[in-house]
């Protein structure tokens, strides 16, 4: 199951009390305050991790709280400090506050550790309270809460390359040629319901990652058909790949698909809709009439967007636009 966005409920450790006490042994005449501080609670802590891929983990355990610090105790012993808690999370993971929409931190590399939560401080015993004039204090402090919070996680892939289109227009089968990944394929539409990613390999030995998500349809931005749901998973993506079904089956003109994706990509966030885009003319085996054919590429020029034709059946114009590709999100900026 894929899960890309939770919400969960943490709490950080109370510090422990400060502890009242003195000193009075046979051969300690004088005596005096004893009590010790208590020990900090323990905090909350996030760490990004390549052996996650969702926020499945977190589902069906939402609550987490750290352990408190001990008491302070008689002989001016300190409480023991709570243990912290880790949870993992995979990488590009971004954290909210729920209560506030704060950005608290942005997972976009492994082993990246952040405290969400701090446990409270320690109370202080009555033995740090002791002066030349107050011999024998009786004042001692509780300790501090530790803090609470309500977090949002979102999961957005980190992908060089995000594969959009309408459903149906040939994505998951141009991600299973040109990837070992393997997606469900099949000819009706959404059977692709949540996002795939592929390593691809060029000849010159050089990699990147491919992210296919759930098709787009009109009105996507209101939540028709899946959504935009899925669109946070190309928003760190350096190169959009857009992919145009020009055969006849799909019932619809190749010209209006481009502007209807176009349009929901704009809705969704400005800055997805300007990324650098390929536009992709895909099941160039099933296209009859040339004329489709030539309308999405004069649209394309017009944009200035680069050009491919290609048949994942056939194999026609893959390795020409994987090259393509690596040399777009590989390249020095």
């Amino acid at each position: 199951m894929f899960i890309d966005e939770v919400r969960i409920r943490i709490k950080a450790g109370n510090g422990g009390n400060g502890c009242l006490a003195f000193r009075r042994e046979k051969f300690v005449p004088k005596g005096g305050p004893s009590g010790g501080d208590g020990g900090r609670g323990g905090d909350i802590v996030l760490e990004s991790s390549n052996h996650y891929n969702t926020l499945l983990h977190f589902r069906y355990n939402p609550e987490h709280t750290a352990e408190r610090g001990r008491h302070g105790e008689g002989s001016n012993r300190k409480g023991r400090d709570g243990n912290d808690i880790v949870l993992p999370v995979p990488v590009g993971t971004v954290v909210y506050d729920e209560a506030t929409g704060e950005q608290l931190h942005d997972f976009a590399q492994a082993e990246d550790r952040c405290i969400v939560a701090r446990g409270g401080r320690g109370g202080r015993g009555n033995a740090r309270f002791a002066t030349p004039w107050h011999q024998t204090p009786t004042e001692h402090e509780p300790g501090s809460l530790g803090e609470q919070k309500s977090l949002r996680l979102e999961l957005k892939l980190l992908a060089d390359v995000g594969l959009v289109g309408f459903p149906n227009a040939g994505k998951s089968t141009l991600i299973s040629v040109i990837s070992a990944a393997r997606p469900k394929i099949a000819d009706y539409p959404f059977t692709t319901l949540e996002p795939n990613l592929g390593v691809v390999s060029t000849q010159d030995q050089r990699t990147f990652v491919v992210a296919d998500i759930p098709g787009l349809i009109e009105g996507a931005h209101e939540g028709a058909g899946l959504g935009i749901r899925f669109l946070r998973h190309v928003e760190r993506t350096r190169l959009l790949v857009h992919l145009v079904d020009v055969s006849e089956l799909s019932g619809r003109k190749p010209s209006d698909d481009f502007k209807i994706v176009l349009k929901e990509l704009e809705r969704f966030s400005p800055e997805l809709a300007s990324k650098p885009m390929f536009v992709v003319a895909a099941k160039l085996d099933a296209a009859q009439d040339a004329k489709r054919l030539d309308s999405l590429r004069r649209m394309a020029a017009r944009r200035n967007m680069p050009f491919f034709k290609i048949s994942s059946v056939t194999g026609e114009g893959i390795e020409a636009l994987k090259f393509a590709m690596a040399e777009a999100v590989l390249s020095p900026r």
